[in-house]
């Protein structure tokens, strides 16, 4: 009883399951189909919604097209009629362009006919003129390019002889006035002025009370005069010389200390390096106080006030400087008159004038130890210490080395001048003197039509005879400008060389 049971319990458990499982597979079929039925409606409603709004955007599709395609036929309307406007517009141009190619092409053969007829004329008038050249020939002798010719070579001379005369003129009336005037001022700067002439060399001779001297001063084994040749940078020469010895050196200043050391060594006596030494550095002491003092009594000499004490120095070097044998320190003076007497006759400032004559060769004092020309170192000296531009441009301009001059530079050039070249003033070594001499002949013999030339005045003038069939009055004007330029481009020279070219006719004849 029990296992049937159990087996009961257990077959109707299993049947049981059985039964309920199909009940809840039968329960979820119908909840599927339920579901499939509801998502078909949806279904259904969304492909009519959608049907319905493809109808309406293809319904608003065809209007938009509509509306571009009635919109595009418009334009091409409105373009087209555009077209026909333009089409006609140009083919007005067209018509009117060949009427006018026409009208061009009209024009054309009668200038075409008209140069055919200019041409037939220019023939005739060609013929016409080769015959009367043809004539003319025959008449004159000459060819056409020979009478031109002669013709040019006419003009050129009638054209050279009016400007020769029209020059000359001019020439001569601004020499005039101009000479007039500088000859009054210059003879009268020249009257008022009169100073010394103070010549310098490059040696200087010490006489000795014996040649004993000599020795003495040569010491032993030369150590006295090698002592004093560098404590004073100056050649001692000892020659035969009786009773003298030679003091040799291009530095005046040094040649000068080593003149009064040695005086003072041979009145005292006692000779030797120590006592050289000592008396050289006394001697330059004093040397510089005479500097000092001769730059302070030219300064006073000529009224020229307010000097800075360096230039007081520089201007009492001059003393011992010299410049073709003119003492520069008395030269300086000269000019320092002579331009101040210039300025007062032309009215400008005469204490300018007679500053920039004083200083005007400072340049001189120290242009051995700096490189330039003397006008620009002194010039560069003086900007330094005188705060005056005028007297600056008087010093670098008073040589012609820069572009421009100032009324400055022409007064101190005209005063250098007049102290350079006045008679004993300067002068030159023999051999430079014939050198210059022969170059100017020679610069004069090297033009054509020259016969002969001289150097005459010591260098200051050159006469030149020139050949009369070949030189004319007007050429030998001509001439002696040309010469007077090439001795300027060529030589140095102190002062001014006078040209004169003399032209000699002379008409011969004989009584029988």
């Amino acid at each position: 009883m029990g296992l049937d049971v159990v087996l009961a319990i257990f077959f109707s458990f299993i049947i049981g399951v059985i039964f309920g499982g199909m009940a809840a597979f039968l329960s979820r079929r119908m909840m599927i189909n339920r579901q499939m039925r509801i998502a078909e409606r949806k279904a259904a409603r969304l492909v009519a919604e959608a049907r319905l709004e493809a109808k309406g955007v293809l319904y608003e599709t065809k209007h938009e097209a509509e509306k571009v395609k009635s919109l595009a036929e418009a334009e091409y309307r409105e373009r087209r009629s555009e077209l026909q406007r333009q089409e006609s517009r140009l083919s007005q141009k067209a018509e009117t362009l060949e009427r006018k190619l026409e009208g061009v092409e009209h024009r054309e053969r009668n200038l075409a006919s008209k140069e055919k007829g200019i041409e037939s004329m220019h023939a005739h008038l060609e013929e016409v003129r080769n015959k009367q050249l043809k004539q003319l020939e025959l008449i004159s002798s000459m060819s056409s390019a020979e009478a031109k010719q002669a013709l040019i070579e006419t003009m050129e001379i009638e054209m050279q002889e009016e400007a020769s005369r029209r020059l000359r003129e001019w020439e001569a009336k601004i020499k005039e006035e101009a000479s007039k005037k500088a000859q009054e001022i210059l003879s009268q700067a020249i009257q008022r002025c009169a100073s010394e002439v103070v010549s310098e060399t490059t040696v200087a001779i010490v006489p000795l009370p014996s040649d004993e001297m000599k020795g003495r001063l040569i010491g032993r084994e030369g150590r006295n005069i090698r002592a004093l040749e560098q404590a004073t940078g100056v050649d001692l020469i000892i020659d035969d010389t009786p009773e003298a010895v030679t003091l040799s050196s291009f530095d005046p200043v040094r040649r000068e200390i080593a003149r009064l050391a040695l005086t003072k060594l041979i009145l005292n006596g006692r000779i030797h390096p120590a006592r050289i030494e000592e008396v050289v550095a006394k001697t330059k002491e004093e040397v510089d106080a005479t500097i000092y003092t001769a730059g302070e009594q030219a300064a006073y000499q000529v009224g020229v006030h307010g000097l800075r004490p360096e230039l007081i120095r520089l201007l009492g070097r001059l003393k011992y400087r010299t410049s073709y044998g003119q003492n520069v320190l008395g030269h300086s003076v000269e000019v320092t008159y002579l331009a101040g007497m210039i300025a007062s006759e032309l009215g400008t400032n005469v204490a300018i004038a007679k500053r920039a004559g004083l200083l005007h060769d400072i340049g001189k004092a120290v242009d051995r130890e700096v490189e330039g020309t003397h006008a620009a170192i002194g010039a560069d000296l003086v900007k330094q210490w005188d705060k005056s531009p005028e007297v600056v441009h008087g010093i670098a301009e008073h040589h012609g080395e820069t572009d421009t001059t100032s009324i400055w530079g022409f007064i101190i050039s005209a005063a250098d001048a007049i102290s350079g070249a006045r008679p004993g003033a300067r002068r030159e070594s023999l051999e430079g003197y014939l050198k210059r001499l022969k170059a100017l002949e020679d610069i004069a013999d090297g033009f054509k039509g020259v016969e002969k030339s001289f150097a005459i005045q010591a260098g200051r003038e050159i006469r030149i005879l020139v050949k009369p069939e070949e030189i004319d009055d007007l050429a030998a004007m001509r001439l002696a400008r040309d010469i007077v330029k090439k001795i300027e481009e060529g030589l140095e020279y102190p002062g001014q060389i006078k040209v004169t070219v003399l032209r000699e006719t002379r008409a011969v004849d004989y009584a029988k």
